[in-house]
């Protein structure tokens, strides 16, 4: 029986689409060359920026390409603090680890709390800034329970104060729209293999006016933004994946994924001792994504129940990923990660595997609570 992967979250398959696109592009020759095939190249360079800006709302010259939201992330850090803004950095304490760890080395960081479904206070926020605050982070949604947050408050009134707001968009890109020009966020990081796309593409957008340093720096690429020869397969196939969500397919997508999503919940709450992390509401988290709490049983034996049953998810217990430590942001919750399961769906999700999933479920926990009487 094939297996189910309920883990998109973590990194979503290619699309069709993006692998033809990639693979299109392997034997494509250095945009910043004058002679023909340099020509080439850049065109199609461009055409996938093109793309990318359109996704998110945004004009070609605002996008920076790089290797994924985690270089995006470091940039956006190194060039706020380095530019002469100050030292210090806010960061709430469901942000994503490139965030925290980023921000760490760069300066002095003022960690903000957050309620039990893992939403930030814009007060809290507002009131961690001082005269020396070179950044502010604001997560558009969260990666482990899907909490989306009140971005457009706080960018609104970092900018009325003057101070840099960065936007991490990895877990919202591909299942809410993104009008960066719109929201008017300084700095968004976001990456493809979340929405589709290939792993090692992502983009750093800049609001026009603002200049800041570049992290890497040795050549002129990218406008001088960011320095390296351009990885033409990876981002033409970011290019691909941003086209295959326009036109309403992300809506689509979102609203397919929140009826799968929904049948996870009714399975799962209909299990003794299981309930859900993160807002109730559905318009407070996003469609894609179900975070669980599972009493009396480690969510580690349940993860290996699981994909013994054939079927991937992830779970917030440091023996589930390469950390030492378990999730931080559900640690920020009051919540016991290492009884936390995370299930999420996307493109390639049908139907019939959310319902062999849920039945997995009930079977796995049901055997090992039975292990322990």
């Amino acid at each position: 029986m094939p297996r189910i992967y309920l883990d998109h979250a973590s990194t979503s398959p290619p699309r069709p689409e993006v692998v033809d696109a990639l693979v299109a592009a392997l034997n494509l020759a250095d945009p910043g060359r004058v002679h023909t095939e340099g020509r080439i190249a850049r065109a199609v360079l461009e055409e996938a920026r093109e793309k990318v800006a359109a996704f998110c709302g945004t004009r070609m010259r605002q996008v920076i390409f790089t290797s994924g939201a985690t270089e995006a992330i470091n940039a956006a850090v190194y060039g706020a603090v380095t530019s002469g803004r100050g030292d210090h950095i806010v960061c709430p304490g469901v942000e994503h680890s490139a965030v925290r760890r980023a921000s760490e080395r760069a300066g002095r960081v003022s960690v903000t709390a957050v309620d039990g479904d893992g939403r930030i206070d814009v007060d809290d926020v507002l009131g961690a800034i001082g005269p020396n605050t070179a950044l502010v982070h604001c997560q558009w949604a969260n990666h482990e329970v899907g909490t989306i947050q009140p971005v457009a408050d706080v960018v609104a009134a970092c900018r009325e104060r003057g101070v840099l707001v960065h936007v991490d968009a990895a877990a919202a890109a591909g299942h809410l729209p993104i009008a960066f020009d719109e929201l008017g966020a300084d700095l968004l990081s976001l990456s493809a293999h979340k929405l589709g796309g290939p792993k090692g593409a992502g983009a750093l957008l800049v609001r026009r006016g603002v200049r800041l340093p570049p992290f890497l720096v040795g050549g002129e690429q990218e406008r001088a933004r960011r320095s390296g020869l351009e990885d033409l397969p990876a981002w033409v196939g970011f290019g691909a994946a941003a086209a295959e969500l326009a036109d309403g397919a992300l809506e689509l997508e979102a609203a397919a994924g929140g009826i799968q999503t929904d049948r996870l919940r009714c399975a799962a709450l209909a299990i003794p001792g299981v309930r859900t992390y993160g807002p109730s509401q559905p318009q407070s988290r996003l469609s894609s994504l179900l975070c669980l709490g599972v009493a009396d049983v480690e969510a580690e034996a349940v993860l290996i129940g699981l994909d013994q049953a054939g079927v991937a998810v992830h779970s917030g217990s440091a023996c589930s990923s390469e950390s030492l430590e378990p999730s931080p942001v559900l640690a920020a919750m009051g919540v016991d990660a290492d009884h936390s399961l995370r299930l999420s769906v996307g493109w390639s999700t049908t139907g019939d595997e959310v319902e062999v999933a849920a039945g997995a479920l009930s079977g796995v926990i049901q055997r090992l609570r039975s292990l322990r009487r």
